[in-house]
């Protein structure tokens, strides 16, 4: 619960928790470690992981907390089951970054592997949340891997002005009724700073209203 903010969709949240056994034990998964809220926040909890820069802008301006609410549990997390690696969805990309940071500056001994983004057949990043989406919104939702598309051809076929990059990017969207932009933003891809020109490996950043869904996507850009 620390993870969403007030007017989230905590309690409405896509949950199967049978389904994801299945799931799991189908790809040779041996243990399930799935504690409940009450037992991660005891009474009396009062501690929490925050991290500064990294935190303070893209998701973090939109989701006031979360950050701080994904360093804690993911610190607890892997300070009880002590593993040797974590694996990351890029999906979710300043998340797996701040996971990242906080790793290294609390000197935890693992190592963060990064996994690509898994797409539906419609280019769609997977999530959870697409299942908000109606029929006509999933069709409409295609603008935003088609917007990530486009501005990785520009970077490839030699365009270095970021601007012009995401103009071109933010048209597509925008000719989408159902599709409102939250942010579009090209950085460094450790940093997650935002740059001007491309000089080196760079990152697209978006999170796209469609419809009453917020859909988040990434992609490098060099």
């Amino acid at each position: 619960p620390t993870q969403f903010g007030p007017h989230e969709d905590f309690t409405t949240y896509p949950r199967n928790f049978e389904q994801d056994s299945r799931k799991a034990e189908s790809v040779g998964v041996d243990v399930l470690f799935s504690p409940s809220a009450d037992q991660m926040y005891p009474n009396g909890f009062q501690t929490y992981v925050n991290l500064t820069d990294i935190t303070k802008k893209f998701e973090g301006v939109s989701r006031p907390g979360h950050f701080q609410g994904v360093a804690t549990i993911v610190c607890k997390l892997l300070n009880i089951v002590k593993p040797h690696y974590a694996y990351f969805g890029e999906k979710d990309y300043q998340q797996l970054m701040v996971i990242k940071r906080m790793v290294a500056d609390l000197n935890m001994d693992l190592q963060i592997v990064a996994c690509s983004t898994v797409r539906e057949p419609d280019e769609l990043a997977m999530s959870s949340r697409n299942s908000y989406l109606s029929p006509e919104g999933r069709i409409a939702a295609r603008c935003v891997s088609q917007s990530l598309k486009k501005a990785q051809e520009l970077a490839r076929n030699g365009e270095a002005d970021v601007n012009e990059i995401l103009r071109q990017a933010r048209e597509i969207i925008e000719q989408e009724p159902s599709a409102r932009i939250d942010y579009l933003v090209v950085c460094h891809p450790e940093t997650l700073e935002e740059i001007t020109r491309l000089e080196g490996d760079a990152r697209l950043l978006m999170a796209v209203w469609v419809e009453n869904t917020r859909l988040l996507d990434n992609g490098p850009l060099g």
